[in-house]
């Protein structure tokens, strides 16, 4: 039986012009009048086409946050599924945990072995309790460093996925090393030789991103958001009221197309219209192809151009020049 939607309210309008659409075509089937109204449903599908393109060419940045957490938004293994060729999960971090929030393997893409790993949120309420809703322990970002450290030795390249709201904040996260393990996952992953590429494909939370987030190349699906804290939290921090989280998001600048201007995102990758929850195999697709095409490159330089250019490219984010024209956005 088909799952019924989960509908934003932005998406509603859309929704039920496109059940009217259906409800014709019902009537005219069982009538027999098939050609009597097929003009009129071109024509509201027509409507329906460029109301999509409508809304989601002038969503605000708390509503590309709704699309980046929407529950049927594809998840790490969901891709993995779909662009791999073969996949073996490996588990644990040899140290007595393996958190099901972060989850990695050795796969086989296009055409070479690689490390596939990142963060797994839950696919109903049970899976998301399980699995910490995304929110990776400190154990969790030891096995992914065991996973990358085995990456290479064995000169395999890095594939990571990002989507969590951040590393888990619990007392016990805290009282087992969740900051050393996040410092300890950025200091080594500089160091890699192989090619390491970053994708976040929904939403990309503070040093819980970046645990597995130092790479030579970022991308970002266009309605996935990256923040140094959640909205939520900035506008309890700020005004102490949560209810301003809509604010935060605007002030954040969160979006793919706020860093791609910021210069810190490399490749913004299109969605699919209606967003990649509308259409997982496009979504799929459009990953695949930016995936293949970027490892090509990155496998045409030699290690140390690589390790290079990743170490520069977080040298230089952040860095502005006072008063420089917003064309260049101040980079340095």
């Amino acid at each position: 039986m088909k799952k019924p939607p989960l509908l934003l309210d932005f998406e509603k309008p859309l929704a039920e012009l496109e059940e009217r659409i259906q409800q014709i075509r019902d009537l005219a089937v069982e009538s027999g009048e098939n050609a009597n109204v097929s003009d009129r449903i071109r024509d509201l599908e027509a409507r329906a086409t460029q109301l999509r393109r409508d809304i989601f060419k002038s969503l605000s940045p708390s509503q590309r946050l709704q699309l980046a957490r929407h529950p049927r938004r594809p998840s790490t293994l969901d891709y993995i599924q779909a662009i791999a060729d073969d996949w073996m999960e490996l588990h644990g971090d040899r140290g007595g945990s393996d958190d099901p929030a972060l989850v990695g393997g050795i796969a086989r893409f296009a055409g070479r072995s690689v490390v596939m790993l990142g963060h797994q949120k839950g696919r109903d309420t049970k899976d998301n309790v399980a699995r910490n809703f995304g929110m990776a322990s400190p154990g969790g970002y030891r096995k992914a460093l065991r996973l990358m450290e085995h990456a290479h030795r064995f000169g395999m390249p890095i594939l990571t996925f990002i989507d969590t709201p951040g590393a888990w904040a619990g007392v016990e996260a805290e009282h087992l090393g969740q900051g050393e393990a996040i410092a300890r996952n950025l200091r080594e992953m500089f160091r890699f030789n192989v090619p390491v590429i970053c994708t976040t494909i929904g939403e990309g939370g503070s040093g819980g991103a970046l645990g597995i987030g130092v790479g030579d190349r970022l991308l970002m699906f266009e309605h996935a958001v990256y923040t140094v804290a959640t909205p939520e939290a900035c506008a309890a921090i700020l005004w102490k009221d949560a209810s301003k989280a809509p604010q935060a998001a605007e002030a954040l600048r969160i979006t793919a197309w706020d860093l791609k201007e910021l210069g810190i995102l490399d490749r913004l990758l299109p969605e699919p219209p209606g967003g990649v929850h509308s259409d997982p195999v496009g979504g799929a697709n459009i990953l695949k192809a930016a995936l293949t095409e970027e490892l090509e490159a990155l496998l045409g330089m030699t290690s140390e151009q690589r390790c290079q250019l990743r170490y520069q490219k977080f040298r230089h984010i952040g860095m502005f020049l006072e008063g420089a024209t917003p064309s260049s956005n101040g980079r340095l």
